[in-house]
């Protein structure tokens, strides 16, 4: 479709920089809500006189929320839009954030961290699909990868907030609370900011709406770059002219038939692999560093270190993407993880610890980096925010078990095993990209999912 080669042969330039600016903003404040409950659960403790099994509870209930966030989003982001589930799922998370930080109770408290997991999913699973859909394919891996490279952020602003809020001010869990849930601010710049998806308007039939948005980005390109825009290209196949309504068993129905199966179980476990991995080994590596005679106090500074690794392993990630293709770059970080995971498993020292933990930390973002970019790339325009919903919904399943899993390792393997567990898992996730990862790089959106049998399945399943 002549409207989509316009849109693809832009360079990159000052307004798609303005929208990775916007989602990496709601990426830092998804991170940092994501992280600061770590911190908070000591001060939530001892104000409420909590037993392990409710602070378990606590630690739980924000990636509960987001499983069912991510799916949510997913759903009505290919029925209602991009644009509106983004801004109302940041709203979401705002106020539910806000209730906790003010919540007078426990049984306040819980809920409220459940709904704002919820808003934070919803907002997490919807930004990459939403903004892929605007970048030429050659960049579309960079764009991406830089996008989600934004939670590193998040993380460490988490860590200072846990350093030099939660312990220090009065009451400052509940002022490490409001903190993050300032992106509300965000929404008045977002409704003002953004357009709809030009490919979600012409899947669901408003090509008038595609057109003025595709022109208008046309101009600010032109003007941003002083430049003639490059002459069209022969047009490439469009969107599905059949778009079948999205609900959630059509959507799972039509992930697992015979043209998708292969690319969503590949998705989906390498979301599991990488979240599963993740979470195990962030929500248990200060307590092991406690358990090797560090101090809490000391701890955190070693977190702080573990945290900032985040930030290259993500940007070095989305420069590799563009040049080794997102599924050899997954594959590269999560062997590094792997391995990095089996050094810790051998190292004893505190100082060496939080240094294999570093490099960890660099390889597991930077796979992270990866699977973002490649996600929103392996499904058709009409399904594309539910197949990345439901993508990152099964790994959050990883992140709900991972530190229960690692907890009875601990306790059962040691130190060493709870790694060589996580190893283990990180090189099942190696082998099955590899094997059967799909090639994605410098491909428009439309080669890779609209000329072929998934557009035929498509069909089907709207008749």
């Amino acid at each position: 479709m002549t409207l989509l080669a316009r849109l693809d042969r832009l360079p990159l330039s000052r307004p798609h920089y303005a929208l990775l600016l916007i989602g990496g903003l709601g990426y830092t404040f998804d991170g940092m809500d994501s992280a600061v409950v770590a911190f908070l659960l000591p001060s939530a403790q001892a104000a409420w006189g909590l037993d392990n099994g409710r602070l378990g509870l606590i630690g739980s209930a924000a990636p509960f929320g987001f499983l069912f966030g991510a799916v949510i989003a997913g759903l009505l982001g290919d029925r209602i839009g991009r644009k509106k589930v983004m801004m109302y799922a940041l709203a979401f998370y705002a106020v539910f954030s806000v209730a906790a930080a003010f919540a007078p109770n426990y049984e306040v408290f819980l809920p409220a961290r459940v709904l704002a997991g919820a808003g934070a999913g919803a907002e997490s699973a919807i930004i990459a699909p939403f903004l892929s859909e605007f970048v030429p394919a050659k960049r579309r891996g960079w764009f991406v990868g830089a996008l989600a490279g934004f939670f590193s952020f998040g993380f460490v602003a988490a860590a200072l907030l846990g350093r030099f809020v939660v312990p220090t001010v009065p009451e400052g869990w509940r002022v490490a609370q409001v903190i993050t849930a300032l992106p509300i601010v965000l929404l008045l710049w977002w409704r003002r900011s953004l357009p709809e998806s030009p490919r979600f308007l012409l899947t669901h039939g408003r090509h008038a709406e595609a057109e003025e948005v595709v022109a208008d980005l046309e101009r600010r390109v032109e003007t941003a770059t002083g430049r003639p825009l490059p002459p069209v290209p022969e047009a490439a196949a469009g969107p599905a002219t059949v778009t079948p309504k999205v609900n959630l068993l059509s959507a799972l129905r039509f992930l697992w038939s015979p043209a998708m199966a292969r690319r969503t179980a590949i998705i989906w476990l390498i979301w599991f692999v990488v979240t599963f991995s993740y979470y195990g080994f962030f929500s248990w590596i200060p307590t092991l560093l406690v358990q090797r005679g560090i101090t809490v106090t000391k701890s955190f500074e070693f977190s702080l270190i573990i945290y900032l690794a985040q930030v290259p392993g993500y940007f070095s990630a989305a420069w590799l993407s563009e040049r080794l293709d997102r599924k050899n770059t997954i594959a590269l970080y999560l062997a590094g993880s792997a391995l990095s995971a089996f050094w810790l498993s051998r190292m004893s020292d505190p100082v060496m610890i939080t240094l294999a933990g570093a490099v960890l930390s660099f390889f597991l973002n930077g796979t992270y980096a990866g699977v973002y970019s490649y996600t929103p790339e392996v499904f058709p325009t009409w399904i594309r925010a539910s197949g990345t919903g439901l993508s990152s919904a099964f790994g959050r399943i990883g992140s709900i078990l991972a530190p229960t899993i690692i907890g009875l390792s601990a306790a059962s393997l040691g130190f060493a095993g709870v790694f060589g567990l996580t190893t283990a898992v990180l090189v099942l996730g190696v082998v099955c990209v590899v094997v059967f990862g799909l090639s994605t790089a410098g491909r428009s959106l439309e080669d890779l999912t609209e000329g072929g049998e998934p557009t035929e399945t498509a069909k089907e399943m709207a008749t």
